[in-house]
């Protein structure tokens, strides 16, 4: 198994004042990763959502540990934790050649469009697997 990965070049508009990528950049690449991922597996948000499901994030922890400046390519690594009947754990990196620069580890739901728990989709599970991290 191998994790994930999605290339991303630092925007200019993202930089902060100190001309480090900004922390909320960071939190969009990750989601951005993340559904990147899901539609390599052939799960789209809008196809879901015409099956009457949803993912939604429950908790995020994110740790800064480096930055990143306009023109660098960073590329986020995405890992699944686990997945259980209606939630699941990700781990995700962003790196900058070998420095890890954040740290994200995120827990996710699926529910109805009405926000009631549902289980995760088989089909969704077995996508999944291949990213999941090994123990």
């Amino acid at each position: 198994m191998t994790a994930h990965q999605v290339p991303i070049k630092v925007r200019f508009y993202e930089l902060d004042p100190y001309n480090h990528l900004n922390h909320a950049a960071y939190i969009q690449y990750f989601e951005v990763a993340r559904i990147e991922l899901l539609a390599e597996i052939g799960v789209t948000l809008p196809g879901m959502m015409e099956d009457g499901l949803m993912i939604v994030v429950t908790d995020i922890a994110t740790r800064f540990l480096g930055s990143a400046r306009s023109g660098d390519e960073v590329v986020v690594e995405t890992e699944l934790i686990e997945a259980r009947r209606v939630t699941a754990r990700w781990r995700q990196r962003i790196m900058l050649g070998e420095e890890v620069l954040a740290t994200q580890e995120v827990r996710a739901a699926i529910t109805d469009l009405e926000g009631r728990p549902r289980r995760f989709p088989t089909t969704l599970l077995e996508g999944l697997e291949r990213f999941r991290l090994e123990s």
